[in-house]
């Protein structure tokens, strides 16, 4: 069954009383000529819009405001590669991943809509392996900057003490998001693998799909301001 078979599907008998309202409250209902289930993630991303804005406008005003040197993006987030230190190597390649998982994603919800379970399991769980590894990838940077250059939320050696908190908090945030996308990914492959999704369709998978390409904008921007800037 494709997504299109389940919107032409009739509605339920309705119980009466309490349980007709838990039913109603816990079932797809659809609202605003959508299932309820994307609706709540259009109103999530929405709420997360505003959450991921504000982190950057902070850091954004936290920059232009510092009077201390704000370390060069091309020399703290450089990779060492046989003896040289090639700027923003890491970063790209992170950068890469991300925006490549939301191609396998993208494919994973076109093959959902065709009704195809292997081919739709099979790219969500590439685009969950892609996500791992740019949040492999996140921890690395991470642990170099921690450990070889001396930077906490609380204190920079290399310059304005901002640098730390707002890097580790807003990339943290960000990962936090990658990781439970990983998750969500997984969870929602082995339900279709397993046809659970057959009777009710698979406009869960757009569903995640809305969530993965989300993740993967707002990297875009953290990309920008915090590696390019």
């Amino acid at each position: 069954m494709n997504i299109e078979d389940s919107d032409e599907a009739s509605p339920p008998a309705k119980e009466e009383g309490w349980p007709g309202v838990v039913e109603d409250w816990s079932a797809d209902r659809r609202v605003f000529n959508m299932p309820w289930g994307k609706l709540m993630m259009w109103v999530f991303l929405l709420s997360d819009t505003f959450i991921f804005s504000v982190f950057l406008i902070g850091y954004m005003n936290v920059r232009m405001s510092t009077v201390a040197p704000w370390p060069q993006s091309s020399e703290v987030f450089s990779l060492l590669v046989a003896g040289q230190h090639i700027p923003l190597l890491l970063i790209a390649i992170m950068t890469f991943i991300l925006i490549s998982s939301s191609g396998s994603m993208a494919m994973a919800v076109n093959y959902a809509y065709r009704g195809d379970r292997k081919k739709t399991t099979v790219l969500m769980l590439v685009t969950a392996l892609l996500g791992a590894s740019f949040v492999g990838m996140q921890v690395f940077e991470w642990s170099k900057l921690i450990v070889d250059e001396g930077v906490r939320p609380w204190s920079n050696p290399m310059g304005a003490e901002q640098f730390g908190a707002t890097f580790f908090m807003i990339t943290g945030f960000h990962g936090l998001h990658v990781s439970a996308g990983v998750l969500y990914l997984l969870f929602v492959a082995r339900r279709v693998a397993t046809g659970h999704y057959e009777e009710k369709g698979y406009s869960i998978v757009e569903i995640v799909g809305l969530y993965w390409h989300f993740v993967d904008l707002v990297w875009v921007f953290i990309f920008a301001l915090f590696y390019l800037w």
